[in-house]
């Protein structure tokens, strides 16, 4: 991420001492720590360290995301890649259908 915005490095770094410090010998989990440059890293991470979040938990917390032009023609490749259609792209990103839809409008997909 940009250097304008939170340390997102240093909060994960604080999240797992704190939390769950057994998870800070895993190797991936360093990596990907270090290698934060998008919303979908931090997701990625999120499930690395947190696990599957329940599904009503997700739903609350679905309205307080946003994606950055990278990350959304990130889901846009994905999906092309793995032939998945609107549906299935977004369950996997646990988003909206709609929002699916609506990025591949704006970004002529």
């Amino acid at each position: 991420m940009k250097d304008m915005g939170p340390d997102y490095k240093q909060i994960y770094t604080d999240i797992i001492e704190e939390k769950f410090p057994e998870k800070m010998d895993d190797f991936r989990i360093r990596r990907k720590i270090e290698g934060i440059s998008s919303v979908i890293d931090i997701i990625t991470l999120n499930r690395m360290i947190f696990g599957e979040p329940e599904l009503s938990m997700e739903c609350g917390n679905q309205k307080l995301r946003s994606y950055d032009q990278n990350s959304v023609l990130n889901i846009l490749e994905y999906q092309k890649k793995n032939k998945l259609n609107n549906t299935e792209t977004a369950n996997h990103f646990k988003m909206s259908r709609n929002t699916i839809s609506k990025w591949k409008r704006l970004f002529k997909i």
